[in-house]
Protein backbone atom coordinates (compact mmCIF):
# COMPACT_ATOMS: atom_id res chain seq x y z
CA UNK A 1 0.00 0.00 0.00
CA UNK A 2 1.28 3.45 -0.90
CA UNK A 3 2.35 5.97 1.68
CA UNK A 4 -0.14 8.57 0.50
CA UNK A 5 -3.81 8.29 -0.39
CA UNK A 6 -4.66 8.61 -4.11
CA UNK A 7 -6.29 11.99 -3.51
CA UNK A 8 -3.00 13.30 -2.08
CA UNK A 9 -1.16 12.24 -5.22
CA UNK A 10 -3.85 13.83 -7.38
CA UNK A 11 -3.61 17.10 -5.44
CA UNK A 12 0.17 17.10 -5.75
CA UNK A 13 -0.05 16.48 -9.49
CA UNK A 14 -2.59 19.28 -9.82
CA UNK A 15 -0.31 21.68 -7.93
CA UNK A 16 2.60 20.79 -10.22
CA UNK A 17 0.51 21.34 -13.35
CA UNK A 18 -0.86 24.68 -12.17
CA UNK A 19 2.45 26.10 -10.95
CA UNK A 20 4.22 24.90 -14.12
CA UNK A 21 1.52 26.52 -16.24
CA UNK A 22 2.16 29.88 -14.61
CA UNK A 23 5.93 29.48 -14.95
CA UNK A 24 5.75 28.43 -18.61
CA UNK A 25 3.51 31.36 -19.51
CA UNK A 26 5.86 33.81 -17.79
CA UNK A 27 9.23 32.39 -18.84
CA UNK A 28 8.58 30.00 -21.74
CA UNK A 29 9.00 26.22 -21.88
CA UNK A 30 12.78 26.51 -21.79
CA UNK A 31 12.80 29.14 -19.05
CA UNK A 32 12.89 26.58 -16.25
CA UNK A 33 14.20 23.06 -15.81
CA UNK A 34 12.60 20.29 -13.79
CA UNK A 35 14.37 21.43 -10.61
CA UNK A 36 12.76 24.87 -10.78
CA UNK A 37 9.37 23.47 -11.75
CA UNK A 38 9.21 21.07 -8.83
CA UNK A 39 10.51 23.75 -6.46
CA UNK A 40 7.63 26.00 -7.53
CA UNK A 41 5.25 23.21 -6.52
CA UNK A 42 7.09 22.46 -3.27
CA UNK A 43 8.30 19.05 -4.52
CA UNK A 44 11.62 17.33 -5.12
CA UNK A 45 13.13 16.17 -8.40
CA UNK A 46 12.42 12.56 -7.50
CA UNK A 47 8.77 13.32 -6.85
CA UNK A 48 8.42 14.72 -10.38
CA UNK A 49 8.85 11.31 -11.98
CA UNK A 50 6.05 9.88 -9.89
CA UNK A 51 3.73 12.06 -11.95
CA UNK A 52 5.36 12.55 -15.37
CA UNK A 53 7.82 10.55 -17.43
CA UNK A 54 9.51 13.68 -18.79
CA UNK A 55 9.31 17.44 -18.98
CA UNK A 56 7.75 17.06 -22.44
CA UNK A 57 4.95 15.00 -20.93
CA UNK A 58 4.34 17.75 -18.39
CA UNK A 59 4.30 20.39 -21.13
CA UNK A 60 1.68 18.48 -23.13
CA UNK A 61 -0.48 18.08 -20.04
CA UNK A 62 -0.16 21.75 -19.09
CA UNK A 63 -1.14 22.86 -22.60
CA UNK A 64 -4.15 20.55 -22.60
CA UNK A 65 -5.40 21.58 -19.19
CA UNK A 66 -4.77 25.30 -19.64
CA UNK A 67 -6.89 25.33 -22.78
CA UNK A 68 -9.55 23.11 -21.20
CA UNK A 69 -9.92 25.63 -18.38
CA UNK A 70 -10.28 28.45 -20.89
CA UNK A 71 -12.93 26.50 -22.81
CA UNK A 72 -14.84 25.79 -19.60
CA UNK A 73 -14.85 29.49 -18.73
CA UNK A 74 -16.31 30.42 -22.13
CA UNK A 75 -18.86 27.61 -22.02
CA UNK A 76 -20.00 28.69 -18.54
CA UNK A 77 -21.13 32.07 -19.89
CA UNK A 78 -24.79 32.48 -20.91
CA UNK A 79 -25.14 31.86 -24.64
CA UNK A 80 -25.20 34.97 -26.78
CA UNK A 81 -23.33 38.01 -28.03
CA UNK A 82 -23.29 39.71 -24.64
CA UNK A 83 -21.07 36.92 -23.35
CA UNK A 84 -18.79 37.17 -26.39
CA UNK A 85 -18.46 40.89 -25.73
CA UNK A 86 -17.61 40.28 -22.07
CA UNK A 87 -15.05 37.60 -22.97
CA UNK A 88 -13.39 39.84 -25.57
CA UNK A 89 -13.34 42.85 -23.24
CA UNK A 90 -11.73 40.82 -20.48
CA UNK A 91 -9.27 39.13 -22.82
CA UNK A 92 -8.06 42.44 -24.24
CA UNK A 93 -7.78 44.14 -20.86
CA UNK A 94 -4.59 45.80 -19.60
CA UNK A 95 -4.73 43.42 -16.62
CA UNK A 96 -4.51 40.39 -18.91
CA UNK A 97 -1.75 41.97 -20.96
CA UNK A 98 0.30 42.65 -17.83
CA UNK A 99 -0.19 39.23 -16.20
CA UNK A 100 0.76 36.50 -18.70
CA UNK A 101 1.34 33.94 -15.96
CA UNK A 102 -2.37 33.87 -15.14
CA UNK A 103 -3.65 34.47 -18.64
CA UNK A 104 -4.28 32.81 -21.98
CA UNK A 105 -1.85 30.01 -22.88
CA UNK A 106 -2.12 30.80 -26.58
CA UNK A 107 -0.98 34.41 -26.29
CA UNK A 108 1.88 33.42 -24.00
CA UNK A 109 3.14 30.28 -25.72
CA UNK A 110 1.89 30.02 -29.31
CA UNK A 111 5.25 30.68 -30.95
CA UNK A 112 6.84 27.97 -28.80
CA UNK A 113 4.12 25.37 -29.26
CA UNK A 114 4.87 25.14 -32.97
CA UNK A 115 8.36 23.89 -32.04
CA UNK A 116 7.23 21.27 -29.52
CA UNK A 117 6.74 17.54 -30.03
CA UNK A 118 3.70 15.94 -31.65
CA UNK A 119 1.96 15.25 -28.33
CA UNK A 120 2.06 18.91 -27.30
CA UNK A 121 1.00 20.11 -30.74
CA UNK A 122 -1.88 17.63 -30.72
CA UNK A 123 -2.92 18.82 -27.26
CA UNK A 124 -2.87 22.39 -28.53
CA UNK A 125 -4.78 21.50 -31.69
CA UNK A 126 -7.53 19.83 -29.66
CA UNK A 127 -7.71 22.77 -27.28
CA UNK A 128 -7.75 25.40 -30.00
CA UNK A 129 -10.52 23.52 -31.80
CA UNK A 130 -12.51 23.43 -28.57
CA UNK A 131 -12.15 27.14 -27.81
CA UNK A 132 -13.15 28.03 -31.36
CA UNK A 133 -16.15 25.73 -30.98
CA UNK A 134 -17.14 27.38 -27.71
CA UNK A 135 -17.05 30.84 -29.30
CA UNK A 136 -18.93 29.51 -32.33
CA UNK A 137 -21.76 28.22 -30.11
CA UNK A 138 -22.25 31.69 -28.65
CA UNK A 139 -22.35 33.23 -32.12
CA UNK A 140 -24.74 30.57 -33.42
CA UNK A 141 -27.06 31.17 -30.47
CA UNK A 142 -27.20 34.83 -31.47
CA UNK A 143 -27.99 33.95 -35.09
CA UNK A 144 -24.69 35.35 -36.35
CA UNK A 145 -24.07 34.53 -40.01
CA UNK A 146 -20.92 32.53 -40.73
CA UNK A 147 -20.38 31.74 -37.06
CA UNK A 148 -17.54 29.25 -37.62
CA UNK A 149 -15.42 31.58 -39.72
CA UNK A 150 -16.11 34.46 -37.36
CA UNK A 151 -15.14 32.35 -34.34
CA UNK A 152 -11.82 31.41 -35.96
CA UNK A 153 -11.22 35.04 -36.86
CA UNK A 154 -12.04 36.21 -33.34
CA UNK A 155 -9.71 33.74 -31.68
CA UNK A 156 -6.91 34.64 -34.09
CA UNK A 157 -7.48 38.36 -33.59
CA UNK A 158 -7.49 38.10 -29.80
CA UNK A 159 -4.31 36.05 -29.54
CA UNK A 160 -2.27 38.04 -32.05
CA UNK A 161 -3.42 41.40 -30.68
CA UNK A 162 -2.49 40.48 -27.13
CA UNK A 163 0.91 39.26 -28.29
CA UNK A 164 1.52 42.55 -30.10
CA UNK A 165 0.34 44.62 -27.15
CA UNK A 166 2.80 42.78 -24.92
CA UNK A 167 5.69 43.08 -27.38
CA UNK A 168 5.79 46.85 -27.81
CA UNK A 169 7.44 49.01 -25.14
CA UNK A 170 5.38 52.15 -25.79
CA UNK A 171 2.53 52.03 -23.22
CA UNK A 172 0.31 54.34 -25.26
CA UNK A 173 0.70 52.25 -28.40
CA UNK A 174 0.04 49.08 -26.42
CA UNK A 175 -3.22 50.53 -25.07
CA UNK A 176 -4.20 51.61 -28.58
CA UNK A 177 -3.60 48.09 -29.87
CA UNK A 178 -5.94 46.67 -27.21
CA UNK A 179 -8.61 49.28 -27.87
CA UNK A 180 -8.46 48.87 -31.65
CA UNK A 181 -8.52 45.09 -31.36
CA UNK A 182 -11.63 45.32 -29.17
CA UNK A 183 -13.46 47.43 -31.75
CA UNK A 184 -12.43 45.08 -34.57
CA UNK A 185 -13.39 42.00 -32.56
CA UNK A 186 -16.85 43.36 -31.87
CA UNK A 187 -17.33 44.11 -35.55
CA UNK A 188 -16.19 40.59 -36.42
CA UNK A 189 -18.56 39.11 -33.85
CA UNK A 190 -21.48 40.85 -35.52
CA UNK A 191 -22.15 43.35 -32.76
CA UNK A 192 -21.04 46.89 -32.16
CA UNK A 193 -18.99 48.55 -29.47
CA UNK A 194 -19.37 52.17 -28.55
CA UNK A 195 -16.22 54.28 -28.88
CA UNK A 196 -16.19 54.70 -25.11
CA UNK A 197 -16.13 50.95 -24.56
CA UNK A 198 -12.64 49.75 -23.86
CA UNK A 199 -11.10 46.69 -22.24
CA UNK A 200 -10.56 47.39 -18.57
CA UNK A 201 -11.52 44.22 -16.72
CA UNK A 202 -9.55 41.18 -15.71
CA UNK A 203 -8.93 38.48 -18.29
CA UNK A 204 -10.69 35.17 -18.51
Amino acid sequence: MGRYAPEHKDATRRRLIESSGRRFKRDGFDGAGISALVADAGLTNGAFYGHFASKNALIATVVSEQLAAQVAAVEALPLGLASVQAFVRNYLSPEHRDDPGNGCPSAALLDEISRQDVATRQAYTDGARAIIGAIERHLNAAGTHGARARAIGLFTLLVSSLQLARAVIDPELSDQILSSAYQNAMSLAGTSASPSSKPTHESQ
